[in-house]
């Protein structure tokens, strides 16, 4: 598993190494894992304690009466039992090593401060599992209590009195701080951990989304591209059926148009695989065709015309640059308009309007009705119809599309422009 960054996290720490040994060991839970801990810091209670009378106190001229020191010992190893309450009951754990401890204070020398793990590993539990005020006012009240049992058991003089209450002070109060701060550094990394995961989820989110637009960018490329040329290759094929009998000249000058229109294909599929693949210094496609747009038309209107009837172009106004997606997209809607009118209505007379206005560009294809058939209007929910209108909405320009009072198919992008002024006078050019 890796982090949001990539790379590979940091090694298991120690903690993380030793739950998965727990586990492996059949030691799961927070009460059984408490009972385990309490087990070894007895045992780690006894050993100490029993080396500190039986061997470093006799050297230092400390002796203790036997019977006292087995009581200690015993006394301090049922503190360190009593931990296995540490988590699933922490305050009646204070309660019950507190009580343990005065007895401690009552049984040990006046001059002699014991303590075993218990209190420490108490307080530094109570810290991280309550909140610090909390917490806090227990160990303090733990404090106190201690502090006044140790006056009434023991009744020392003002110096003895002071050690007490500073090491049960530093005992109770510094573990809790150290227990808050592990607890307040965990939920951190716990805080982190989470916030990375959720970052990893909407990149992913982000991602996909981005694949799915690329992809509906692709679908309307490769289906602009292959409809236009595909759709004139389909009509052309279904006339030299009809001529190849009658008139092989026709025939044969319709096959080579086919063949041309299948190299114009391929060409122009690799132009758009080329761009959508952001290849460096293939924007021109394998071919170098240039990027189609509005000064195209021309050779779009007479493509289509030699084969699906009279087209004429029509420019009004002074023409100007528009932004280059603009120019393709206003281009692409044109062609497909031109291939919807090619097959659905086959024959009949259509014309492109390109009209440059003060404030705005505007494209305009209309075909007429023919004799045989008119566009139905259940087709007008097919693929094409959706990519132009899509494509008009990627950049800014209304779109509209519907049938003529004719009979015949009207679609129309009009994109609004910020500046009026022409770059590039040509006139009207009628083609």
């Amino acid at each position: 598993m890796t982090d949001h960054t990539g790379t590979e996290p940091d090694p298991p720490r120690l903690t993380k190494w030793l739950d998965g040994r727990l586990t492996r060991l059949g030691v799961t839970g927070v009460f059984p894992r408490d009972c385990l801990l309490a087990v070894v810091l007895t045992v780690s209670t006894f050993v100490l304690l029993t080396v500190l009378f039986w061997l470093v106190a006799p050297e230092d001229g400390v002796s203790l009466d036997p019977t006292r020191a087995w009581l200690l010992v015993a006394i301090c190893c049922a503190q360190a039992m009593l931990l296995c309450l540490r988590r699933v009951r922490p305050l009646l754990c204070l309660a019950s090593v507190l009580g343990l401890q005065l007895l401690v204070v009552g049984v040990s020398l006046p001059e002699a401060t014991i303590r075993g793990f218990a209190p420490f590993v108490v307080a530094y539990t109570i810290g991280s599992l309550l909140p610090l005020r909390r917490a806090l006012l227990a160990v303090g009240a733990a404090v106190l209590v201690e502090s006044i049992g140790a006056a009434v058991l023991v009744t020392p003089d003002l110096l003895t009195a002071v050690a007490y209450v500073s090491a049960s002070a530093l005992t109770y109060l510094g573990a809790t701080f150290v227990g808050s701060y592990v607890a307040t550094s965990r939920r951190y990394v716990e805080l982190v951990r989470v916030r990375a995961e959720e970052a990893i989820r909407e990149q992913r989110t982000k991602t996909q989304a981005a694949i799915g637009a690329e992809r509906t960018r692709m679908a309307r490329e490769l289906h602009d591209v292959a409809a236009h040329h595909l759709s004139g290759m389909v009509v052309q094929a279904a006339a030299v059926e009809r001529l190849i009998d009658r008139d092989p000249a026709a025939a044969k000058a319709g096959v080579a148009w086919i063949r041309s229109q299948g190299k114009e294909t391929l060409d122009n599929l690799r132009l758009v695989v080329g761009v959508l693949r952001g290849r460096p210094g293939h924007e021109g496609g394998d071919g170098g065709a240039p990027v189609p747009g509005l000064g195209m038309l021309d050779d779009l209107v007479r493509d289509v015309g030699t084969l699906a009837g009279p087209v004429e172009l029509v420019r009004e106004g002074q023409q100007r640059e528009v932004s280059p997606i603009a120019d393709v997209a206003l281009y692409r809607i044109a062609q497909e308009s031109l291939s919807n009118a090619r097959q659905h209505a086959p024959g009949a007379r259509a014309r492109v309007v390109l009209r440059f206005r003060p404030r705005s560009v505007s494209l305009e294809v209309v075909n007429e009705p023919t004799a045989r058939r008119t566009v139905p209007a259940a087709r007008t929910g097919g693929v094409g119809l959706v990519g132009m209108r899509e494509r008009a909405q990627l950049v800014g320009a209304t779109f509209t599309a519907g049938p003529t009072a004719a009979g015949g198919w009207s679609v129309t992008a009009t994109l609004p422009t910020h500046d009026p002024v022409a770059s590039h006078p040509k006139g009207d050019n009628p083609a």
